[in-house]
């Protein structure tokens, strides 16, 4: 293969690939921005209670008290899970009609995690999505169909990335007779955005990649989540196989102080009670984070038998979900605070200008190409037409 077809080849590449994936990762990019800002954006719709003014060493109130204020609150409903925010002092708890149900039935009651008020009690889960954050997360992720919508986006992704490396290969012979930066203002308007749209293309060419990639795994989060549950999990509860959910539940909080007996140094970061539809039906499964940068990021599931608050086992984290923990901050930009998040949403403008001029340069050759093809077929006929005698 010669040097001109191998670069053709990639040409069509490089022009297929982004053509298909740019209308979604319009899309992507678009709900990305508030995304990067949730924190921020949560904090300033929240509509609840501030938190209690009380000295900054008051101790974590006792997690029953908090399980016991919600159920007196849903007398006809079950605990399904306590979520516990690294940001600020406060726990959510999940309720449900039944256990298994949270996807359908499922709110939250958010507390004071030292003084077990009641901040806020949340909306149903299904009624959420369609607030702000909750329209630009499903659009972000699933485009509102689920699983399907998930594999699709990150097959986008997954052509974003090759649409990223064939550009990169398009750069060098593009630009072996121009110096780097160079845009051509004083040319044609198609070639002055051809030249911005490389330039911006290649400066923001790591992080595209790295964005583009981390996403491509985020997508795959439900069906990894769905091959530890199949594979790792049903060995662990071989034992308690056939058992229901117990309905006489040993103390949360005898459940979150096992686990941190078995994994010192960690903070509880998540409890699902038995019978949680991503957890056990006989265990609290209690998810442990670290306290450095890297650490408080990945979570290491810790079962406590629901019936006796004793340690069943704590479950190391295969490779894959471990590899799925790391690239959802690096995703959003989460690991240096406001900054880098800033730096993040910068980058993803730019990502826009990227994908909007690559889609106006394929209009405008298209265009193009249309005219001079009209022009030749209008010389033709204007050569092919009988000549008139001179009268």
């Amino acid at each position: 293969m010669t040097a001109a077809s191998t670069i053709k080849t990639w040409y069509l590449v490089h022009k297929w690939t982004s053509l298909v994936c740019t209308i979604f990762l319009l899309i992507i990019c678009l709900t990305g921005l508030p995304l990067v800002f949730h924190h921020e954006i949560e904090h300033w719709l929240d509509d609840a209670k501030p938190l209690s003014d009380v000295p900054a060493n008051t101790p974590p109130a006792n997690l029953d008290k908090l399980v016991d204020s919600a159920r007196a609150m849903y007398p006809g409903e079950v605990v399904d899970y306590l979520f516990f925010d690294p940001d600020e002092p406060q726990v959510f708890v999940g309720m449900a009609k039944k256990p298994g149900d949270g996807q359908v039935s499922g709110h939250a009651v958010r507390m004071d995690a030292r003084t077990g008020d009641v901040l806020l009690d949340g909306p149903l889960y299904t009624e959420d999505k369609f607030s702000f954050m909750g329209i630009m997360l499903a659009l972000h992720v699933d485009l509102f169909a689920g699983l399907a919508g998930e594999l699709f986006l990150g097959f986008m992704g997954l052509l974003f990335c090759v649409a990223i490396v064939s550009g990169v290969v398009l750069y060098g012979p593009f630009m072996k007779k121009l110096e780097f930066g160079t845009v051509r203002a004083s040319r044609s308007t198609r070639l002055k955005w051809l030249d911005l749209h490389n330039l911006l293309g290649i400066v923001t060419l790591v992080w595209a990649f790295v964005v583009g990639f981390t996403g491509v795994i985020n997508e795959l989060s439900t069906p990894l989540f769905r091959l530890w549950q199949s594979t790792e999990l049903p060995r662990i509860l071989e034992p308690y196989k056939g058992q229901s959910v117990p309905s006489d539940l040993a103390s949360a909080q005898l459940a979150a102080d096992t686990a941190r007996k078995a994994m010192p140094g960690n903070e509880v970061s998540f409890i699902s009670f038995p019978g949680n539809a991503f957890g056990s039906p006989h265990h609290y499964i209690a998810w442990m984070r670290g306290d450095s940068p890297l650490t408080s990021k990945l979570n290491t599931p810790v079962l406590v038998d629901g019936r006796t608050g004793e340690l069943t086992t704590v479950a190391r984290m295969p490779w894959y979900l471990t590899a799925l923990e790391v690239s959802r901050p690096l995703h959003f930009g989460d690991y240096g605070g406001l900054p880098l998040k800033i730096i993040w949403a910068l980058l993803d403008l730019i990502t826009i200008v990227v994908l909007v001029s690559g889609l106006y340069l394929w209009l405008a050759r298209r265009r193009a190409t249309e005219a001079r093809i009209n022009e030749l077929i209008r010389k033709h006929q204007a050569a092919a037409a009988p000549q008139r005698n001179p009268a």
